[in-house]
């Protein structure tokens, strides 16, 4: 796990070297161990990383590094974990004559033996990559197939920057920095900014599964050829239903635990201590279960519990870990802890981001780094194997609410938004004793305003859209914004599915997977150096999964049939069955006490007013809504304070792009022609 970075500039003749070490030292969080600068001063074009080291620790796997016939030179974020294979294969064609043992170097040469589509396809794992080739004079940068690492590019002023951060651009003096109010829109719409989008006009993020080249041609004119894929998810959909799994349950469940199981030796590759983060749920619990099973030591587990046990897991975790004879870590947290962390959050998040758990991410991060240098997470799972709630809701309301007459549905929605939440909530208050406790519910009157909105929905991709929107309409929120279309809502690029809860899994494999629990994961790691793997993501897994009939993942009314299934083999189910938590904070409470002061300062009306990116008077009036008790806003004012404070963290730390020493600092010299 590292950081890259780097430019194409003709015109900083003079400070080329200069720039890059600064760039690069912006995002030393990513790679404290070492750092180097390649520069190509005919061309103008610098690389820069900042490395920490997983595999082979000597100089031998030191980046930017150079290929053995002197041609291309890459930086690279990230694990290969069939690098072995890869270097294998070119063994049998007794291409190379190794120097180290690292999976840079294997790449490398992969790219100068075959080219780069075929070195992409071939590479399993997660990566971000810049490859510069002499002789054609050509950049490439490529993403993995999911987007597990960043990759930020973009032209500003005369110059193409790029990085695995934000930060890393914005110490090149071409940097423009303006804020996109169209993006702003789908911040608020989906707590972060999906790709290729990114908070800031002329930057882009490289989609997962794609890359791009710029030639000569292109860097002189300041052009962007299209992104192309290597990968596509849709393929993988498309594959799964023209050769569906045929075997039995008992087929299955071997099939699955030897693709994960293998998929997990291969993450567990490395030439430091690891560990897995283990929250006592189906994801973690198995992949920390099948670590164990393969290694007669203790394996290293963390989690983080909470001092509310309306929030807290960490008991189940504890008896996943005591059954499988884990070396078992775990943090209870009082809430100043969560409230220590705010501030530091815009600074962690190089674009504004909102997603809440970015909180118990960090803290269970920050726990694991004092042990462990890598470690393994259980995410995608329910991407891959249905666990999320709402696709059972999909079964359970969207099938009943689509066969209601529109008019009938309308109507409906009408009603309930007629009555406020709060009056929702009175009713529900004076009539408990009377409902059953299965049926009691936490904020009843935005449940209910929630149900309207999906009373008016009139197809089940609209349903989608609103039931995983935080804002319904941004753009009446943000001044001068226009919402830009995005997968979800562009139905050509829309996965071919046999129904309507494998349409909904692969769009929240596109969309939310990649766009939030990957960014959470990597940033909350990777500011404190730990390197975060997700072995659920292995692509055979991944084809495993979407070849599996839908009754193999969801059944009985229960999400993950089929990974659940495996983890009983090494875990009791009485340990394992309980009703899905997720751990959180209870932001609707703090915001109206511990919190109050801080978020009042951020949507106070001057400054609203002042700043001009949102109309005052109606985020005034939800706050007053919120802290007054009426409405329960925190999910979307909590978008808003994010960006608020990611605001301040941009307006009150412009450092200046040479401040950073670079006097440790390794420069390859290595002649360009």
């Amino acid at each position: 796990m590292c950081g890259i970075s780097g430019f194409y500039d003709e015109h900083r003749v003079q400070s080329r070297m200069e720039l890059a070490a600064a760039m690069a030292s912006r995002i030393s969080h990513r790679g404290p161990d070492d750092s180097g600068v390649w520069i190509d001063e005919v061309m103008g074009v610098a690389l820069a990383h900042q490395r920490l080291s997983i595999l082979d620790l000597s100089s031998a796997g030191a980046q930017p590094m150079v290929s053995a016939d002197g041609n291309l030179v890459m930086v690279f974020n990230g694990e290969i974990y069939n690098h072995r294979d890869l270097r294998a294969s070119l063994d049998a064609q007794q291409i190379v004559a190794w120097r180290g043992h690292s999976d840079t170097e294997t790449i490398l040469e992969c790219f100068a033996a075959w080219g780069v589509e075929r070195t992409l396809k071939a590479c399993e794992g997660m990566f971000a990559i810049a490859l510069w080739d002499k002789s054609l004079k050509t950049l490439t940068l490529a993403r993995d197939r999911f987007g597990e690492k960043p990759l930020y590019f973009g032209w500003q002023d005369s110059a193409f920057l790029f990085g695995s951060e934000m930060k890393a651009l914005k110490a090149h003096p071409a940097f423009e920095g303006v804020i996109s109010r169209n993006s702003l829109c789908l911040l608020l719409r989906h707590n972060c900014i999906p790709a290729p989008h990114s908070i800031y006009e002329g930057i882009y993020k490289l989609r997962p599964g794609h890359y791009l080249s710029l030639s000569q041609a292109m860097l002189t004119a300041g052009s962007l050829p299209e992104q192309r894929p290597y990968w596509q998810l849709e393929e993988v959909v498309e594959r799964g239903r023209l050769n569906p799994f045929v075997g039995n349950d008992t087929e299955a469940v071997d099939a699955l635990e030897g693709v994960l199981g293998s998929s997990i030796r291969r993450q567990m590759m490395a030439d430091v201590p690891l560990g897995a983060f283990l929250s006592g749920g189906v994801d973690s619990s198995t992949v920390a279960a099948l670590m164990q099973a393969s290694t007669p030591q203790p394996i290293k587990t963390f989690t983080i519990g909470s001092s509310n046990s309306q929030y807290d897991e960490s008991t189940h975790a504890r008896a996943v870990a005591k059954h499988l004879g884990t070396e078992h870590t775990e943090l209870i947290l009082r809430p100043e802890d969560g409230l220590n962390i705010i501030p530091r959050l815009p600074s962690m998040y190089c674009e504004p981001f909102a997603d809440s758990s970015q909180i118990p991410t960090f803290l269970v991060s920050q726990l694991a780094s004092a042990e462990v240098k890598v470690v393994l997470s259980g995410d995608g799972g329910d991407e891959v194997f249905g666990g999320y709630n709402r696709y059972l809701d999909a079964r359970r309301v969207w099938s009943r609410v689509s066969g209601l007459p529109a008019p009938v549905r309308r109507a409906a929605a009408a009603g309930l938004k007629a009555v406020p939440p709060r009056a929702w909530d009175m009713v529900f208050e004076t009539s408990s004793s009377l409902i059953p406790k299965r049926f009691h519910l936490n904020n009843p009157g935005d449940k209910a305003h929630k149900l309207a909105g999906v009373l008016n929905t009139n197809s089940g991709e609209s349903f989608y859209r609103q039931i995983t929107s935080h804002w319904d309409n941004p753009s009446e929120v943000v001044i001068g914004g226009i919402e830009p279309r995005t997968i979800i809502t562009d139905a050509p690029q829309w996965p071919q599915t046999t129904n309507f809860v494998e349409w909904m899994m692969a769009m929240d494999t596109l969309t939310y997977l990649t766009d939030d629990i990957l960014v959470k994961l990597d940033r909350a790691a990777m500011a404190v150096s730990l390197e975060s793997r997700v072995p659920m993501l292995d692509p055979s897994v991944v084809e495993l999964g979407w070849s599996l009939p839908l009754d193999k993942k969801i059944r009985a009314g229960e999400g993950k049939w089929l990974l659940r299934q495996v983890l009983y083999r090494h875990v009791p189910k009485a340990i394992i069955d309980r009703p899905k938590m997720g751990f959180g904070f209870p932001l609707e409470e703090w915001l109206r006490g511990p919190l109050r002061e801080w978020a009042e300062t951020l949507l106070g009306e001057e400054r609203l007013l002042h700043e001009g990116f949102f109309h005052a008077k109606l985020v005034r009036e939800m706050w007053m809504d919120h802290i007054g008790g009426r409405r329960n806003h925190h999910h979307q004012l909590w978008t808003i304070l994010m960006f608020q404070a990611w605001l301040d963290e941009q307006e009150t730390h412009q450092e200046d792009a040479f401040a950073s020493s670079i006097s440790n600092r390794r420069v390859i010299d290595q002649p360009c022609n």
